[in-house]
């Protein structure tokens, strides 16, 4: 007979292996690095401009970075910092390289779908990597508890509290004190105040809003992690609502977001779990874009479609049986998002099933679908199979147009979801520019 237990031995002994995993993945130092960027790199996807004029301007410009050269002379390499002080001080043309960013706080991007194997992880790194490139600041959000962004992004060891669970820890005892300030006598209260609260929920109560926020190998990108512990969140969450039935449990990462100041960050990237819970539904209302990644397979379109209904569900539950808590939380009911789009995942354009998936899926969704599906090449095998984005492999390891293709294909992913934000962004000041 097995039990509770054996699973938790071969937990153990599977974590003790994972972490000597990421060891040998990372650098010797158990650190991962950002690779540095070429002229040539520069010059092709991130600045306007042929790279013999780059190579021009920075060198009459010789109090501005002027990178590292090889032994041969060939070529430069540049940090992003350096890339990022080189796109404040130059222009092309008459234009300025900083990228638009409207005015207000940051746009947030959930990446979800309760389909696992269709790439939430994989989108969402690229999406966040590629912002950064772009000249933005990034805040990445890990809501699943396999914490793979979190690995992604070179955290090791991240402690439970500090995960999206104590965001909500912290949002309960905030909660909890406002809903009991509101009576005259605090002991009218039918509900908990924060020091009747179990004692860890309280423990994590007291913390910062920027305590949950942990910096990664990108400069200009930080993240709140997840660790593989976090997965009881959703026992966790149960049991505090079950607490507090005055409490707005969808709204505690929304209302975390808002305290953050408007010019830290331009975009924030949830990697959402393969299901439907506590997490994903906050997830769900602390997003203005949803982002539903989805492969090119029956099998996924079926999932798909599964989420996009259950989730409407829960979001039309949630506004028919908490209408009245969310009000006097100062929530909006019913959820509205400002754009949902599919993205095409792991597509072959040589594939004819992925082709007419790919029909399917615009006859269905018509212009919901992304215009630029994501391509399966060995590039992007690779990404997850030594987590490393395409942006940080270095392209002398392989095939430069194997690269350039992977690369290519995000890009283009990228700059579509760029736009919908912007447009978004432009058409909603209201909702990007709303009084904390």
């Amino acid at each position: 007979m097995r039990q509770g237990n054996d699973l938790l031995d071969m937990n153990e002994r599977s974590l003790a292996q994972q972490q000597a995993v990421r060891r040998a993945t990372f650098s010797p130092e158990e650190v991962k690095t950002l690779r540095p960027f070429s002229i040539w790199e520069m010059s092709q996807f991130m600045f306007p401009m042929p790279a013999d004029t780059l190579r021009k301007k920075i060198a009459d410009m010789p109090h501005l970075p002027q990178g590292e050269v090889e032994e041969d002379g060939r070529q430069r390499w540049f940090e992003l910092e350096d890339i990022n002080t080189l796109r404040r001080h130059l222009s092309f043309k008459g234009r300025r390289l900083m990228p638009e960013r409207p005015p207000g706080r940051a746009m947030r991007v959930a990446v979800s779908n309760f389909k696992g194997g269709v790439g939430k992880t994989v989108v969402a790194q690229h999406l966040a990597n590629a912002a950064a490139l772009d000249g933005y600041r990034v805040l990445v959000v890990d809501f699943d508890p396999q914490a793979t962004m979190t690995h992604a992004m070179g955290l090791t060891e991240v402690r439970e509290e500090h995960t999206v669970w104590g965001i909500m820890c912290r949002d309960l005892c905030r909660e909890a004190d406002r809903i009991t300030a509101g009576y005259d006598d605090p002991d009218d209260c039918p509900y908990p105040s924060s020091d009747e609260l179990p004692a860890d929920v309280q423990s994590i109560g007291a913390q910062r809003f920027q305590d949950f926020i942990q910096p990664t190998c990108w400069p200009t990108i930080d993240i709140v992690p997840s660790c593989a512990n976090a997965a009881f969140v959703e026992f966790a969450s149960a049991q505090y609502r079950a607490l507090h039935k005055a409490w707005s449990f969808f709204g505690c990462v929304a209302r975390y977001l808002d305290e953050l100041p408007d010019d830290q960050y331009d975009f924030i990237v949830f990697d959402c779990p393969p299901a439907i819970g506590y997490q994903s539904l906050n997830a769900a209302f602390a997003a203005d874009i949803l982002y539903i990644p989805s492969g090119p397979g029956y099998w996924e379109y079926d999932s798909t479609t599964s989420f996009l209904g259950q989730l409407g569900d829960a979001i039309e539950d949630i506004s028919a049986g908490f209408g009245a808590v969310a009000a006097e939380a100062g929530i909006d009911l019913p959820k509205s998002f400002l754009d949902i789009r599919i993205l095409m995942t792991r597509f072959e354009g040589t594939n004819p099933l992925h082709v007419a998936m790919m029909a399917a899926f615009r006859n269905v969704f018509g212009d919901d679908v992304c215009d630029h599906p994501v391509e399966m090449t060995r590039a992007v095998e690779q990404s997850g199979r030594f987590q490393r984005s395409i942006y940080e492999q270095d392209y002398r390891l392989m095939t430069r147009e194997t690269w350039k293709r992977a690369r290519l294909s995000f890009d283009q992913a990228y700059a579509e979801m760029k736009e919908t934000a912007l447009r978004a962004w432009r058409a909603n000041p209201d909702v990007m520019e709303r009084e904390r």
